[in-house]
């Protein structure tokens, strides 16, 4: 700044004014400043402004995997609310490792970000108290947190499963497989039950054996359609917990060109070309994420003495074929 007053001829303060945007600063002499900013190519040291405001201007996001769509769209919402606060975001991935989790969190309040919005991996969570006591707010995304009061955004993973069974039974089908993701992983367990409710609610016993509950995988996608398939009485419909699983479950029915009533949980890129097109029950990642950032940086402002939040956002079916096959 010292440079850029030198070569514009006008001082110090005058510099400040400029560059904060202030108002009260001569035409003429704005001009100076400006023209001599772009000769010397000067940049603000934003992070020596937000120091000084008490804050950073970033804040932590943690995902699951931020190659995953469903979490690229989630992302993609709290950069955008971020931006309109004008922070910038630092994003990793706990790959579902609690460690690896509650390394990056606490690296990110190492560089003193403003707030976290955490995809939770783990189910303890008290490491966060001390950040949390210090000023840092977190809030949680997709499924709760462990052992601690925070805010937290959820999709409605209960309903939306049961929704997708009830639309298969209204087509006739009375076995119906579940394949679903580890059975430790909330929003997993969630959709379990909402299966295991519209079975219910029907009439109809729930059986161990139309469930398959693992990381999707080829050889575990394998190993549940053969459960599914084989023996006297197959199943003639699958709710798949999952994209990843509803992708595999389709490679492996194109494999054996068997033929099963399908809906998923989670929409899948292209799913509207296949032949017949894929139903699902479709979340709203970006949803999710605008109202993650939005609660956070209404924390960051200031309102943190209310209390926690549970905001829940709905699913919505989306048929296109796959799920509305008849039963033989």
């Amino acid at each position: 700044m010292k440079d850029v007053a030198a070569a514009a001829g006008v001082s110090l303060k005058t510099v400040s004014r400029v560059v904060n945007g202030e108002s009260n600063v001569n035409d003429d002499l704005r001009s100076a400043v400006l023209e001599s900013i772009a000769e010397l190519g000067f940049r603000r040291n934003a992070s020596a402004r937000d120091l000084r405001q008490g804050r950073s201007g970033t804040i932590g996001l943690l995902l699951e995997d931020v190659a995953d769509p469903f979490y690229s769209m989630l992302s993609r919402a709290v950069e955008e609310v971020a931006r309109e606060h004008g922070t910038m975001v630092f994003a990793g991935s706990s790959a579902e490792d609690p460690d690896r989790e509650r390394d990056l969190a606490l690296a990110f309040c190492e560089r003193r970000v403003d707030g976290l919005i955490i995809v939770p991996a783990g189910t303890s969570h008290s490491y966060l108290l001390p950040e949390m006591r210090a000023g840092i707010p977190a809030v949680f995304v997709d499924r709760p947190p462990g052992d601690i009061e925070a805010d937290m955004i959820l999709t409605d993973n209960l309903g939306g499963s049961r929704r997708g069974v009830e639309h298969l039974l209204g087509h006739g089908h009375r076995r119906i497989g579940f394949i679903g993701d580890a059975p430790e992983i909330y929003t997993a367990g969630e959709r379990l039950r909402g299966y295991r409710e519209a079975l219910e609610s029907a009439g109809i016993a729930f059986s161990d054996d139309l469930v398959t509950q693992a990381p999707p995988s080829p050889t575990s996608t394998a190993d549940a359609l053969d459960r599914l398939l084989e023996g006297p009485s197959p199943a003639t419909a699958v709710l798949c917990g999952n994209s990843r699983t509803t992708v595999s479950v389709l490679r492996e029915l194109a494999r054996r060109s068997a033929r099963l009533a399908l809906v998923g949980f989670d929409d899948v890129e292209l799913g509207d070309l296949l032949q017949p097109g894929l139903t699902v029950v479709a979340q709203d990642p970006g949803a999710m994420g605008a109202a993650a950032a939005r609660l956070l940086f209404q924390r960051i402002a200031g309102d943190t003495a209310g209390p926690t939040q549970t905001v829940t956002i709905g699913t919505r079916l989306i048929p296109r074929g796959s799920g509305e096959l008849p039963a033989p």
